[in-house]
């Protein structure tokens, strides 16, 4: 055995050897669009292996609220699309919960669809940025406000007549900030272009060409074009590369390891982790690489490997932001100084990640210096401890797999893994079992 519930904390124990297969829950990027493209789209749409997290399931609630005609039986998903402008007003307010994906791509596409609503999340939702949408699209035309001038949630949007084809020089590498501008851009009077400062996960452009938008692609610079209809299509999703990487990371990093992940998508834009790994002298090896629905596919094995440190910044960062905080996890076992910079973006996430990942790391004993944005890590021997999470999914799942090649961790805050991976703890207790 190798965690203990208590209450909601988890007592995750060392594990003194890590092999098996597991198959990671669908993508959750690739699931919100899924479902929420389909939903302007014209026809009927299945979707599979769709995602069982929370965050997803915000987005599924929020699209029947809009008028969607949504079923689900386990992992199926069927969409009833009602077309571009075919929402309806929704009666209440439109809970995205923790999920800044529904927040913001719904912004977008609300912008110009020509009804009123409210989006609004829970505690940690109303803190994250929501200028970085809000302030570009209203330069479109769109009337939106919120709290502290629209910077935070509650979102109010109102209907106008259209929006305006203006072109966005982005301030931050955002995939959901760039996927909402574009969205927006099907509703405008003329193309819409976005300017990237560095590339992000494009599962966005990917599915807008499936379904028959006019995209167009220069290096940084990604222009749409508006549409009075676009068709519905089936979606295979595949399995997450953020939740694969925690396995990945545990793989590597126990000495008697191999784990086999199967069935992972490997969109270029996301696998930024893949590419660190291998700088860092991991064993990852790439077997049955196929293309599902337009996204490459491959099945994954992590073994034991003797690591060095190294250094991620600069455009490497945005393709492995979800996955960042595993290299300071990564560095307390490799030989030599490993450091993280220009990550700053990750003190909006569901939690100051920066800051929670120097903090948990220390109480177990690691050797984590903290930047205005990154770290700065050394090898280290965890140990013991109690740390929190602070309901923050991808940190509860951080500190689970540093107890388990530690010396056991109490981790506060663990159930918020149901917002993304909800078989964490499972997958955990069988690939540690031995």
């Amino acid at each position: 055995m190798t965690s203990i519930l208590r209450g909601t904390e988890r007592a995750v124990r060392a594990a003194r050897s890590v092999s098996g297969s597991v198959r990671v829950p669908g993508d959750k990027s690739i699931s919100h669009r899924a479902a929420l493209f389909n939903a302007f789209g014209t026809g009927r749409a299945s979707i599979s292996n769709f995602s069982p997290g929370a965050d997803c399931a915000s987005t599924l609630d929020c699209l029947r609220d809009l008028g969607v005609g949504v079923e689900r039986e386990g992992e199926r998903v069927g969409i009833a699309g009602r077309g571009l402008r075919g929402f309806i007003e929704p009666r209440d307010v439109l809970d995205c919960a923790n999920s800044g994906t529904t927040m913001r791509l719904l912004s977008g596409v609300l912008a110009g669809s020509g009804i009123y609503a409210v989006l609004n999340g829970d505690a940690s939702l109303r803190r994250r940025p929501m200028a970085r949408v809000v302030e570009p699209l209203r330069r479109a035309g769109a009337r939106i406000e919120g709290r502290d001038g629209g910077r935070l949630a509650p979102l109010s949007i109102m209907p106008v007549p259209t929006l305006r084809g203006v072109e966005h020089r982005l301030s931050v590498a955002s995939a959901q900030v760039k996927s909402a501008l574009l969205l927006a851009g099907l509703f405008g009077d003329a193309p819409t272009t976005v300017v990237e400062l560095a590339q992000t996960r494009d599962h966005t452009e990917r599915m807008l060409r499936a379904m028959g938008a006019g995209l167009e692609q220069d290096g940084p610079r990604c222009t749409i074009n508006p549409a009075d209809s676009l068709r519905c299509v089936h979606v295979e999703v595949p399995g997450d590369f953020s939740a694969a990487a925690f396995w990945l990371v545990l793989g590597v990093l126990h000495p008697r390891a191999e784990v086999r992940v199967d069935n992972v998508g490997l969109n270029p834009s996301r696998t930024g982790l893949l590419t660190i790994l291998r700088q860092m002298g991991a064993q990852i090896g790439v077997e049955h690489v196929r293309d599902v629905a337009g996204e490459p596919v491959a099945d994954l094995v992590a073994t034991t490997s003797q690591l060095h440190g190294t250094t991620v910044r600069g455009e490497l960062v945005p393709l492995a932001i979800d996955e960042i905080p595993l290299v300071a996890l990564l560095g307390q076992f490799a030989d030599g100084e490993t450091v993280v910079a220009d990550a700053a973006e990750l003190r909006a996430k569901e939690s100051d990640r920066l800051a929670v990942v120097a903090e948990g790391l220390r109480a177990l004993g690691g050797n984590v210096q903290s930047t205005q944005d990154g770290w700065i890590v050394e090898a280290s021997r965890l140990r013991g401890g109690t740390v929190d999470a602070h309901d923050d999914h991808r940190m509860a799942m951080l500190f689970a797999l540093a107890g388990t090649l530690g010396e056991g961790a109490a981790i506060a805050g663990a159930e918020s893994v149901a917002i993304s991976y909800p078989r964490f703890w499972d997958d955990l207790e069988r690939l540690t079992a031995a």
